[in-house]
């Protein structure tokens, strides 16, 4: 299991964050998500091999959300 730490812009509300929460969670091979909504982070725990650090972060994009840094 493998984990990213993202600063994501874009979650103006617990509804944004929840959104992308659900999500993330319900992507397959996605564990678990954190998301801090004051700080804008991002923690997503994942199984290598069934999704890579790329795919999670274009999944937030296509989401309508900015990945500010890793």
């Amino acid at each position: 299991m493998s984990q990213i730490e993202l600063k994501v812009d874009g979650m103006k509300c617990g509804g944004c964050s929840g959104r992308l929460k659900r999500l993330l969670d319900g992507t397959d091979g996605v564990n678990n998500t954190d998301i801090v909504l004051e700080t804008k982070q991002v923690s997503v725990s994942y199984e290598d091999g069934a999704i890579n650090e790329s795919a999670i972060k274009t999944l937030i994009e296509d989401a309508g959300f900015t990945v500010l840094a890793a």
